[in-house]
């Protein structure tokens, strides 16, 4: 198991190659969540992923023989980017097998680092056997993505960074896959500073270190917007360093890691994937457990596919009541939807989509029913909308 010594070294090691992340303070999100909340912006790592640690820990401490070899490793992101960049820089060769549902701006990406890429396997268990045949086959050093001392050490520098840049965090929250990274950051901050909280999160949707540190059977589904620490098992070497160091697991569900991917955009202009994300969606969860804290939330990484990004927005835009579909029924004469789109224009409301209702429709026949879509500036501005359109004599409601 390993200790504040092996991340110290790795420390040393990994000093000017990855970036020392900025940790601060987000005035505004302190604000929201009733505590103090400090950022640790992995995001803006080379490969926008804290994965860089573990894997430049990993190689650097390669024999001559092994490097020979090169390396391989399975994964469908973050580990892969951080091994192929690191394993270039360093004159590696490195095979990396991904799942063949992996998104093709991930793959050109890992690509780009000049790692070969293999397509395997519909799941990560198919991906990750298909690899061990591979590393046989080929003598390859595999590099995995969180159960190797190395790699756990290599996570665990973000624990050094944050405790050096704001000692008196006394929480960290932290994201849960594998287990790699809050490994290696409990067995640090614990170190370090004992009377430190270490809060662990994962997903509804892929709850293993949950279940095999709390004795839980909570099921496993097949995909989660969280798709970085969608986990099938929790690692040998990780699950006892949780066991030992964290405090305490928290599950979240999708909307709630949507709801933080958008509040760190809107708030602090940063982009974070569903991983990165759902630190702060577990303290938005549960505000009150976390009140007047100094609480450290770990933004793990940045690679989120553009389309799922899109669609996250105006979800969240959604939730947030300035997006609101509208239903107005009016009679089906020249001049009604010009009548209403001026009540719209007047309410300060703008129109994105206008759709026409004759058919499917228990009104009259003489009657539309108008579907509009349109952007306000929040709840009571959707009230006041359909206020305004009532009071013009239509009927209308939100969808």
């Amino acid at each position: 198991m390993i200790g504040l010594p092996d991340v110290r070294a790795a420390a040393a090691r990994l000093h000017g190659q990855v970036l020392n992340t900025p940790c601060v303070e987000s005035r505004m999100l302190s604000q929201v969540a009733g505590c103090q909340v400090y950022l640790k912006f992995e995001n803006l790592q080379f490969t926008a992923s804290f994965k860089e640690r573990g894997a430049c820990n990993k190689l650097v401490q390669l024999s001559q023989e092994e490097r020979a070899r090169g390396v391989i490793a399975m994964s469908a992101g973050n580990h892969a980017q951080g091994v192929a960049y690191h394993a270039q820089r360093i004159g590696i060769r490195a095979l990396i097998v991904m799942p063949r549902f992996t998104p093709m701006v991930k793959v050109e990406r890992t690509r780009s680092f000049g790692a070969e890429v293999v397509l395997h396997g519909d799941t990560l268990e198919e991906s990750r056997a298909h690899a061990f045949d591979l590393a046989a086959q080929e003598q390859l050093v595999f590099v995995h993505p969180y159960d190797d001392d190395a790699i756990i050490a290599g996570q665990g520098t973000v624990a050094l960074e944050m405790l050096e840049a704001v000692p008196q965090l006394d929480t960290l929250v932290v994201a849960i896959g594998g287990g790699g990274l809050i490994g290696g950051i409990a067995a640090a901050a614990k170190a370090l500073k004992p009377g430190i909280r270490v809060i662990g999160v994962q997903t509804l949707r892929f709850p293993n270190m949950y279940n095999a540190v709390k004795g839980a059977a909570l099921p496993q589904g097949e995909s989660t917007i969280a798709e970085g620490i969608a986990v099938g098992r929790p690692g040998q070497f990780t699950q006892p360093l949780v066991e030992r160091y964290v405090d305490d697991i928290v599950l979240v569900d999708e909307g709630d890691v949507e709801q933080a991917i958008v509040m760190l955009l809107d708030i602090e202009k940063t982009l974070v994937e569903g991983a990165g994300a759902a630190p702060l969606a577990a303290v938005m969860k549960e505000p009150e457990r976390h009140a007047g804290r100094m609480v450290g939330l770990v933004l793990g990484g940045g690679n989120i596919d553009p389309m799922l990004l899109a669609a996250i927005i105006q979800r969240g835009m959604v939730r947030a009541g300035r997006l609101a579909r509208l239903k107005v029924c009016a009679r089906d004469v020249p001049g009604s939807l010009a009548h209403i789109t001026s009540v719209v224009s007047s309410a300060g409301a703008n129109i994105d989509e206008v759709h026409h209702q004759r058919a499917f429709t228990m009104l009259a026949a003489q009657n539309v029913e108008i579907q509009l879509v349109v952007q306000t500036r929040g709840r009571a501005h959707v009230q006041a909308l359909l206020e305004a359109l009532r009071g013009a004599g239509f009927q209308a409601e939100e969808e």
